[in-house]
């Protein structure tokens, strides 16, 4: 087959879970209580889905774990789906990955480092003549082009550090993830400790049984949550470069996400007792302000604006450095299969699909261009919960196809744990096609445009055959 490279199994129990809060931890716990907020407006809701949002997380990821510890492989996820389904529903959600789930959270996580750097160092704006210029009214490339420019070059700088091998990727998120710990726990022991904090602010819970919630509105706040737990999964997409992957992943990515619950919950505390919930509504309805910021600059002043921002900025490095890491890998396990592009299987001297890692870090630039924040994260969410309910479902398919098989780990509470998983999955996406049918609209329409890339890859590649199977 031309190329004899193989990837090599070189991170252990520690470096899973390093990937699994570094992947999770980017900008949503600093940015995603404002939309909340202007959803819900009260503490007690906010905190409630946060909670809500962290279990719910926990089941998918206690379901994805009994999968993963069965099926571990390089491509995670579309690893599973190839088993459990068939060549062209795996070859959808790798499809998905490339145009929108993996390349539109590097996108968004470069975009806040960009608007980070910019509230330090004033970024100067390009093409400003142009910023009204639009793609059907929907996008806006030339908006805050300078901003966007910074973002780009973020995301092709740590894809070049990546081509360059994988322990240098991972020394990197390891790195700065320990440094995000401490700030953030900096922020909730100063934050909390401060004359500036009220308990009160989150401590009523009359408006809970208020009734001013409703269902599509928790719903559609929870889309933000969910934004902020995003990435836990791509752990399992290195799983042929991991020792003993059938019992470390699974191990790996439910210790992750009970770290990052505790830590969430504390830091969106902190916040609810430095900024009532007008304030909330006022820095989203400002559009460029982060509410991290606004609570760090109540109790520390202008010094508190530049740690914090300095923090985000390397939260939202380490996060986009782990995402371009563990996102390439899918794209590298299909093509060896016949279902991409045959110069994405290539490794290079390092052991690393160099070229997967290229025309990744490509299109995700292309992605920052095309809109917001906002936008962007939504369309993720839509996304990938689709293939978040298929591989939960897959518990009970490989349960009856493999009975047998040796399971390194089971889920939990099965089957009531996976069910509600997969009904949850459901009641998501069908909310936001009714909340937000815009995102919604552009997420299945990329999805869908994978069929006649399908079939198109199959004629010319089907005499390649699948060299994994």
């Amino acid at each position: 087959m031309g190329n004899q490279r193989n990837l090599v199994k070189t991170l252990g129990l520690g470096y899973v879970i390093i990937f699994v809060v570094a992947n999770i931890i980017g900008s949503g716990v600093y940015k995603k209580i404002a939309p909340m907020a202007a959803e819900l407006q009260s503490s007690s809701w906010i905190l409630a889905a946060w909670i809500v949002g962290g279990i719910i997380t926990l089941f998918g990821a206690l379901s994805n774990a009994e999968v993963a510890g069965l099926l571990a492989d390089t491509g995670g996820e579309y690893v599973y789906l190839k088993k459990i389904y068939n060549r062209f529903f795996a070859f959808l959600y790798g499809w998905s990955l490339f145009t929108i789930i993996q390349t539109a959270t590097i996108s968004s996580l470069a975009y806040v480092f960009a608007q980070s750097l910019n509230s330090i160092i004033s970024i100067p704006e390009v093409f400003s003549s142009l910023q009204h210029l639009s793609i059907g009214g929907v996008f806006f490339p030339f908006q805050d082009f300078g901003v966007k420019l910074v973002a780009i070059l973020l995301i092709l700088i740590l894809t070049i550090l990546n081509i360059s091998g994988l322990k240098s990727g991972a020394g990197v998120s390891k790195a700065i993830l320990l440094m995000v710990c401490a700030g953030l726990l900096l922020i909730i022991v100063f934050g909390l400790s401060s004359t500036v904090a009220t308990p009160a602010n989150f401590m009523d819970s009359r408006d809970l049984i208020s009734g001013t919630v409703t269902f599509s509105s928790f719903f559609t706040a929870m889309l933000a949550a969910f934004w902020a737990y995003q990435g836990w999964v791509s752990v399992g997409f290195i799983g042929g470069e991991i020792k003993d992957a059938t019992r470390n992943i699974p191990k790996g990515i439910v210790m992750g996400v009970f770290v990052v619950i505790a830590v969430y919950l504390l830091v969106n505390v902190t916040y609810l007792s430095l900024l009532s919930i007008p304030q909330l509504v006022q820095v989203h309805e400002a559009g460029n302000q982060i509410a991290a910021v606004e609570a760090v600059r109540s109790f520390w002043g202008t010094g508190g604006v530049l740690f914090i921002s300095l923090l985000i900025l390397l939260t939202t490095l380490g996060c986009t450095n782990a995402s371009i890491l563990t996102g390439s890998r899918p794209y590298y396990a299909m093509a060896r299969n016949g279902l991409f592009f045959s110069g994405i299987k290539k490794l290079n001297k390092f052991n690393v699909p160099s070229n997967s890692l290229l025309w990744q870090g490509l299109w995700a630039s292309v992605l920052v261009l095309s809109g917001t924040f906002d936008q962007l994260t939504d369309m993720v969410i839509f996304a990938v919960f689709i293939f978040y309910g298929a591989t939960t479902l897959g518990v009970f398919i490989l349960r009856r196809k493999m009975p047998d098989a040796h399971r390194p780990y089971k889920v939990w509470g099965y089957p009531v744990v996976p069910a509600i998983f997969i009904l949850f999955c459901i009641g998501l996406i069908f909310n936001t096609v009714v909340a937000r049918p815009r995102e919604a609209a552009l997420g299945l329409i990329l999805i869908l445009s994978g069929i006649p890339v399908y079939f198109f890859l199959k004629r010319k590649y089907s005499k390649d055959g699948d060299e994994t199977e």
